[in-house]
């Protein structure tokens, strides 16, 4: 158990005389019934089987805030990193602030904050690996590095970028409340560091002692409905109507009257009134790896499934392709997706542990997308095999055909679960640029687009120009139809966020902006290729050679189309994180030193080369 000095201070012991029997969102605050096996159990801190004594243990815990005596001393940042023995370059709990007024009243509100472990935890239900467990005791949601691979899911789904993502060991770790210490009778290391009394700890709902308010929102702090975060503020001094973030997030925020709480809106002046490219940056992003795998399971999928159902549609040309380029349209998709599977598994900060991306299939939609993948890549593969066999009669006997309508079915089921739950993890309440139908519609436009193009193009690789023209026609409607639903998704996703404002509308300012040329580039291409494709859907070319050069260029560009937009999918995403400071937790920043070499001096909290 944790060692209590014998000069503690007093400030330093939990002190919950009285409680409540619900919190505010109308939860128990006794979580386990009094006659649960659950009591008397011990959490085995370091092995140890001792029972902590505290009468609220089995009662949800929280922070309470009080902004007003937050001086940004850090004091509860270094106690945290000491007590965890965090790097630089993490911290469980941090301190951001924001500001606004004009000289002399220019005013400033800090903002202390670390895991708010939730009534409705979505990293625990996100995890892949089942890394996250809410205990009973005190309410902590616990998360163990160990069994994490490093997917990042987490740091994805919740709104306080409360999970870290090391990567150096290429592990999650986060606050664990201090559960040692509450088994000991003291508060989290955070809570007795702190010099100016902002932080307070206790059963949730209680008002700490001096303190008056509990509230559940302060500026800049995300909104509550996501999780129910066990945390309450206090706030009374007035503040200016506009308070500005220090980073470089294009966001500031609004008091509402009518709310009565502040309220995200883009913040103009933290744009460039000019487009940029900025290349490097949407090219170059963490997440290449998704950009390849997303790009590559729905071609895949997408080509797969044209040619289980194009033949009952009445896309005759399928059925030419499956007998005339079988073998080698097969092999095909086999290459890119598994490319696809590798590049995502190597993206993973442990990769040799990607078989726990199983663990949580009952609530994760990583692991049913994992699943579904896994099985749709082992039944197209099936498929493949033994029709291969049937085709050139290698061996004749009547299973052979039962086994690979097993495996084409098998794959269908797979690829439409896998397809599916690729589009059900992007849709996070805590990323607004993703939580909109137009995922969902992307993901099946490049599914059409890309599917029919590749089999288009295997097809004319294989049997030449005159094979590539007969196909045409009927494939060209398909990749039509599948611009035109990129194109309604991408009207109806602008339009939205403009009208919804906060972090989504910051996306998008961002997309007019930091990325506004690359933007303006996929929507020309876009007009472009639908022109292109009816033209040639049309049949108004008829020479084979001129047919099949112009399908390969209207193939290439749809490709870079698509690219662009994946990897403006990724780059624009703004989450609903709370405030950073100017040189901790700013994306700006953080470019800054590694650009210039500040980020070898590992004192300034900023890994050079991430994973």
């Amino acid at each position: 158990m944790f060692q209590v000095r014998d000069d503690e201070p007093k400030y330093a012991f939990l002190s919950d005389p009285d409680v409540r029997e619900k919190n505010v969102h109308g939860k128990f605050i006794e979580l386990v019934e009094k006659s649960s096996t659950l009591h008397g159990q011990s959490l085995y801190i370091n092995n140890d089987a001792g029972v902590g004594d505290n009468p609220n243990r089995y009662k949800q815990h929280g922070f309470h805030f009080t902004a007003d005596n937050c001086i940004a001393c850090h004091a509860c940042e270094a106690a945290c990193s000491e007590k965890n023995d965090n790097p630089a370059h993490l911290a469980f709990r941090s301190v951001g602030y924001v500001e606004g007024g004009t000289y002399p009243a220019y005013q400033r509100m800090n903002i202390s904050m670390a895991c708010n472990h939730c009534d409705n935890p979505v990293c625990l239900k996100g995890c892949p690996t089942r890394a996250y467990t809410k205990f009973a005791e005190y309410g902590a949601v616990l998360q163990d590095p160990d069994i994490c691979f490093g997917c990042g899911y987490c740091t994805w789904v919740c709104p306080y970028n409360a999970p870290q993502l090391d990567p150096v060991k290429g592990q999650v770790s986060k606050c664990n409340m201090c559960v040692d210490r509450l088994e000991a009778g003291l508060k989290p290391a955070c809570v007795s560091a702190c010099l100016g009394g902002a932080l307070e700890f206790g059963v949730i709902e209680n008002t700490p002692e001096n303190r008056d308010q509990a509230k559940l929102n302060i500026p800049g702090f995300p909104t509550t409905d996501i999780t129910h975060p066990n945390i309450r503020f206090q706030q009374k001094r007035s503040l200016p109507r506009e308070m500005n973030r220090p980073d470089s997030m294009p966001l500031k925020y609004h008091r509402d009257d009518a709310q009565g709480k502040y309220v995200p809106v883009v913040d103009e002046a933290k744009g460039k009134p000019q487009r940029q490219w900025n290349l490097r940056k949407l090219l170059g992003s963490h997440e290449n790896a998704h950009i390849i795998f997303t790009l590559c399971a729905q071609t895949v999928i997408g080509a797969f499934m044209l040619l289980m159902f194009g033949p009952g549609l009445g896309l005759s040309a399928v059925v030419t392709v499956k007998s005339e380029a079988f073998l080698p349209l097969f092999a095909t998709l086999f290459v890119v997706l598994a490319v696809g599977m590798f590049k995502l598994n190597m993206h993973l900060g442990k990769p040799m542990r990607f078989y726990r991306g199983f663990n949580n299939w009952r609530l994760s939609p990583v692991s049913r997308e994992i699943a579904g993948v896994s099985l749709f890549f082992g039944g197209m593969v099936g498929y493949g095999f033994f029709t291969t066999l049937i085709n050139y009669e290698l061996i004749t006997l009547p299973f052979i055909q039962w086994l690979a309508t097993a495996s084409a079915l098998a794959a269908i089921l797979g690829g439409v679960v896998g397809f599916y739950y690729m589009y059900k993890l992007y849709r996070i309440p805590a990323r607004p640029y993703w939580n909109h139908w137009q995922t969902g519609s992307s993901f099946v436009a490049t599914a059409l687009m890309l599917g029919s193009a590749l089999i288009l193009l295997v097809g004319g690789l294989v049997s030449g120009a005159q094979f590539m023209a007969n196909m045409l026609p009927q494939l060209a409607w398909v990749v039509f139809a599948g611009i035109a639903l990129e194109g309604i998704g991408l009207v109806a996703h602008a339009r939205d966020l403009k009208q919804q404002g906060g972090e989504g509308a910051a996306s998008h300012f961002e997309q007019r902006t930091r990325f506004g040329n690359a933007y303006v580039l996929r929507n020309v291409l876009l007009l472009l290729n639908l022109l292109l494709v009816a033209v040639l859907a049309a049949g108004l070319f008829t020479q084979p050679a001129t047919v099949a050069a112009l399908s390969i260029v209207a193939v290439l560009s749809i490709l870079v189309m698509a690219i662009i937009s994946r990897a403006l999918f990724y780059v624009l995403v703004i989450p609903t994180t709370m405030p950073g400071a100017f040189f901790w937790r700013n994306r700006a920043f953080e470019e800054h030193a590694r650009k210039t070499g500040l980020a070898n001096m590992p004192q300034v909290g900023v890994v050079p080369d991430s994973h």
